[in-house]
């Protein structure tokens, strides 16, 4: 993780700090923000990533936002960057930042499940 994302998670954490329960994680070379169980932003390279679902995505693209490139030509769509006006003013944050956790709690946490056995045969009747 870059000396550069760990201060703009402290920028970030403390722009957020009326978000109860926020926490970070890292991951793959970024930093993964949860609200308790909810996953809703990445900070990668500088930058503030909020996952997004068809309501939300839109105020994102119409502002000229872009999904989250995590390598080039491949692209995490739901992750859309939050907008410098929005990440500087921490009451508009933190509204953006409850959407996002919205939008994962409608989307539910994923937990891992059973491992399917996808060639599984009929059961005979006896």
């Amino acid at each position: 993780m870059a000396a550069k994302d760990n201060d703009f998670l402290e920028f970030v954490t403390d722009q957020l700090s009326g978000l109860r329960g926020l926490t970070s994680r890292r991951m793959f070379g970024a930093i993964g923000l949860y609200h308790g169980e909810n996953f809703f932003a990445i900070i990668d390279d500088g930058i503030l990533y909020f996952i997004t679902d068809e309501q939300t995505r839109p105020r994102y693209e119409a502002l000229g936002m872009k999904p989250f490139e995590y390598a080039p030509g491949k692209f995490l769509r739901t992750y859309y960057p939050v907008p410098v006006d929005v990440l500087e003013d921490d009451i508009a944050l933190q509204k953006w930042a409850e959407e996002a956790v919205a939008v994962q709690k409608r989307k539910g946490t994923k937990k891992p499940g059973k491992p399917r056995n996808k060639t599984t045969k009929p059961k005979r009747k006896t």
